[in-house]
């Protein structure tokens, strides 16, 4: 979407204020990177959502500064990072994806400056699923890849454990000082001080069920490929295949008993075309080409802040625009491919216009797409 034209934060009261744009009420990823693009820093688009939202008949409360305080001050008692969209060192791989975070927290010594692969699977892991997970881990670490994984019981364990001395990265579903399970707290403090555990959920968080597919969309969003190594039909490890094969990553299975439940998932995973995956060299030829160490470097475009008068037409255009879009929205769902054509504007001046109606909580959107009245 042409986020990586987002200028790098040096400033550190611009860095605080992406975090609050970023914690801010209704102002996802995809709004975070509009807003960056249209106004060309989060300090600007906080002191523009008071009158976007007002124009568009809603109401919306930036991210109080009290709760930034609190999150920043637990940051700091744990040791915490903050990363953000634009800095030189934000992932490369994970800038890529389709609503990349716009803020993450880390915690931890390692620098990815080498492709990673992600190595996921069965919590209640089969002994010999468990051996293949370390075999992986170990021989594709030795070949220069930094191991991907949510840390969690069976599988991730094991990827974590045989790859803390090449490079092992713990994606967390709550803030990055959420030790869960908490039975991993031995293996937390080791990634800690030899790899490097990422989170996008606000330091302190305690994780909860629905925030683990965001974090799945992190695991394979820092990979060139996803290893599945034992899943159940229904596991969390599928979504996290799903994804990747969504990013446009290399999806790999390893293949096993027909008999085993924790297997009926990778097989499937095969049946639907996913690389077979026996061993580390089965990886490393898919990717072959890939595997170069890639230092951070800072995004290629930078945006100025346009000065008001520059705007305002523009602004204009939005505040029009978004008249029309409002009126075309109902109780009965409209796609947006629909509401962008029927609007007659161009393209970029539509997404503006509905970005603000969401922003304002006028529309709501499902994930398929489609657009009603709040």
């Amino acid at each position: 979407m042409g986020f990586d034209r987002i200028s790098a934060a040096a400033d550190p009261s611009e860095r605080i204020a992406r975090l609050r744009l970023a914690r801010t009420q209704r102002i996802g990823p995809v709004h975070f990177g509009r807003l960056m693009l249209r106004f060309g820093s989060a300090v600007n688009a906080l002191e523009a959502l008071p009158l976007l939202v007002k124009r568009s008949g809603g109401s919306l409360t930036p991210y109080p500064i009290a709760r930034l305080d609190a999150e920043l001050a637990r940051a700091d008692a744990a040791g915490a990072r903050l990363v953000v969209l634009g800095d030189a060192d934000y992932p490369a791989l994970l800038k890529q994806i389709d609503a990349a975070p716009p803020v993450l927290w880390t915690i931890g010594t390692l620098v990815p400056r080498r492709q990673a692969i992600a190595v996921v699977g069965a919590r209640n892991a089969s002994a010999v699923g468990q051996k293949i997970a370390q075999s992986l881990a170990h021989d594709l670490g030795a070949a220069g890849f930094h191991i991907v994984s949510g840390l969690a019981r069976g599988i991730d364990t094991r990827a974590h454990e045989m790859s803390l001395k090449t490079g092992t990265i713990a994606v967390l579903g709550g803030g990055v000082d959420d030790i869960y399970p908490p039975d991993n707290k031995g293996l937390y403090e080791q990634v800690a001080a030899h790899g490097l555990l990422v989170s996008e959920s606000p330091v302190g968080h305690r994780a909860r069920a629905e925030d683990f597919p965001r974090r799945n969309r992190l695991i394979s969003g820092l990979s060139l490929g996803t290893i599945v190594v034992e899943a159940e039909l229904r596991s969390g490890s599928l979504i996290t295949a799903r994804l990747a094969a969504e990013q446009n990553r290399e999806v790999f299975a390893v293949p096993g008993s027909p008999l085993d439940p924790r297997c009926r998932g990778t097989n499937d995973l095969l049946r639907q075309g996913a690389n077979l995956c026996e061993t580390a060299d089965d990886v490393i030829r898919m990717l072959e080409g890939q595997m170069g160490f890639e230092a951070p470097t800072p995004f290629a475009l930078t945006l100025d802040p346009l000065r008001p008068a520059e705007r305002a037409p523009a602004e204009d255009d939005i505040a029009r625009v978004g008249r029309a879009l409002s009126g075309l929205v109902n109780d009965t769902p409209i796609h947006r491919d629909d509401l962008l054509r029927l609007s007659g504007a161009p393209t970029w001046l539509a997404l503006s216009a509905l970005s603000e109606l969401e922003i304002a909580g006028v529309v709501v959107a499902d994930d398929g797409g489609y657009y009603r009245r709040a």
